[in-house]
């Protein structure tokens, strides 16, 4: 009966439908065929996957979660295609969120959509930045209104969509489950991918791209190659495993199934291997403050003295040993406690000149007028040739201290507020442990972006907003459950 409907629905016979696609697929197979046979390898593969993006387009339509998901698999791995595709695959996450969101509306006219649950505190929050970075286009400082378009999209456009889109679609306890699996794969895909790239090597995509002017000589020191992945830099990539190293790390220490447990301490383990060898000495601020904060969290004076001691024991490794520098990964851990690094010096110098700039500019110079892009878009300037080295100095180069003190104030309520509810709200095991994992990352993040970049990347960004969305509707599921049992005693 559900095929009959279907049939009159879409107005044509399922055999018209099914002979059509048959064929249509038969003349791109075709069409493929003699692409190969011209050695066009890359349009012969091309041609059998056409409908592809067609039919996920009706999926969105049809179930807007599936959008959000997409963009999560997008958010994760665009920039690692793109080496392969010489396409801006990073526009494929703002159009799965955008794309989301119109199915969303749509969706209106089937069944009524209660856009009151995306009315909270922390909507406020990245509308009120969303608009912060918009006037930004209108600052008489900016050089570049180009830059502004491709910049403000890690600023806020992911948070702006993410945030509501979690509220409205991505809102159940199965949504945590599946968020913290997929993510655990996609970690594995990544120190894979990495491992490979540092025992086997580069593919020729992958050479070129790391012989780009600024590529070579950030990602090869002392004759060494800090290893990438498929993220967009070595920096991008230390970052993410960091995260995913602190909390798979704490899921496995707290899941009460074995193989679970199992799995998500290889998960972890491997994350910070994948962190190791990217050589991003900033990485290695995320698991000694992420494990820190988990010691408080936990509430358990047990932990807090075994992580304490633990914790001391590793900065006491890096810090005032030489233990194991013979090996490169190691010693280029360690340098990020010299305090005697030139690069220290670098930074402190460059934080002068900004200073000096920004002392009469309080709205800053315009997003996108710093790092990459102002130096794409605006090269010669003060704010594009003087490094930021960190995302809170680029914050306040691009909007000034007032952007920097709501930025600031913005992930501080996120964070406070997981601390919040893990100390005095959640109840349930299953929850606890997993909002304390996510909020131990972020928190971790949180305190690396003072010398990277990690919070504003890709995909760091759209996870960690998306994490603490849905840490903020643990309480209500609580509530939830236990309405359910008491109506179950009650029957």
């Amino acid at each position: 009966m559900e095929l009959a409907g279907e049939q009159r629905f879409i107005g044509f016979d399922y055999k018209v439908v099914k002979i059509t696609v048959i064929s249509i697929f038969t003349v791109l197979l075709l069409v493929s065929i003699y692409f190969f046979s011209t050695d066009n390898l890359l349009v012969g593969l091309a041609c059998p996957l056409l409908p592809i993006p067609f039919y996920l387009l009706y999926i969105i339509f049809k179930y807007p979660r599936i959008g959000f998901i997409t963009s999560l698999f997008c958010n994760y791995f665009a920039m690692g295609v793109g080496r392969y595709l010489p396409s801006p695959l990073g526009l494929t996450v703002d159009g799965s969120l955008l794309l989301t969101f119109i199915a969303l509306l749509f969706s209106q006219f089937n069944h009524k959509v209660d856009w009151k649950l995306a009315v909270k505190d922390y909507t406020v929050w990245v509308v009120v930045w969303a608009i912060m970075t918009f006037m930004q286009l209108f600052n008489p400082e900016a050089v570049s209104r180009e830059a502004w378009f491709y910049a403000m999209r890690g600023y806020a456009v992911y948070s702006l969509f993410t945030v509501p889109l979690v509220y409205l679609l991505f809102n159940r306890p199965k949504d945590l489950d599946l968020f913290i699996n997929l993510l655990a794969w996609f970690t594995i895909l990544a120190v894979v991918k990495g491992i490979g790239q540092k025992f086997i090597g580069l593919d020729q995509w992958e050479h070129r791209w790391l012989m780009a002017p600024g590529n070579r000589t950030t990602h090869i020191i002392f004759g060494k190659l800090r290893i990438f992945s498929f993220f967009s830099d070595a920096g991008t990539f230390g970052s993410s495993m960091g995260y995913a190293g602190v909390l798979y790390i704490i899921l496995g220490i707290h899941d009460k199934k074995k193989t679970q447990k199992r799995f998500y301490l290889l998960v972890g383990l491997l994350a910070l291997y994948g962190m190791l060898i990217s050589g991003t000495r900033s990485s290695i601020a995320i698991p000694l403050s992420g494990f820190t904060i988990y010691t408080v969290l936990t509430k358990n004076f047990k932990i807090m003295t075994i992580g304490g001691i633990f914790m001391l024991g590793i900065f006491f490794f890096l810090k005032f040993t030489t233990v194991g520098q013979d090996n490169y990964d190691i010693r280029r851990m360690r340098s990020a406690f010299d305090e005697n690094n030139p690069s220290m010096n670098v930074r402190k110098e460059n934080r002068r000149i900004f200073a000096e700039y920004l002392a009469t500019r309080p709205f800053g110079g315009g997003v996108g007028s710093a790092g990459n892009w102002g130096l794409r878009f605006s090269p010669g300037t003060i704010l594009a040739e003087t490094a930021t080295d960190s995302w809170y100095v680029q914050i306040w180069a691009e909007q000034g201290i007032v952007g920097l003190i709501f930025y600031l104030l913005m992930i501080f309520y996120f964070f406070l507020k997981s601390s919040f509810l893990i100390f005095f709200r959640l109840k349930k095991p299953e929850y606890l442990y997993k909002a304390i994992g996510f909020t131990c990352g972020m928190c971790g993040l949180m305190i690396s972006s003072y010398a990277a970049s990690g919070l504003a990347q890709m995909p760091n960004t759209i996870i960690v907003f998306a994490s603490m969305t849905l840490i903020s509707l643990i309480p209500e599921w609580e509530k939830e459950d236990k309405q359910q049992s008491t109506e179950i005693k009650l029957i």
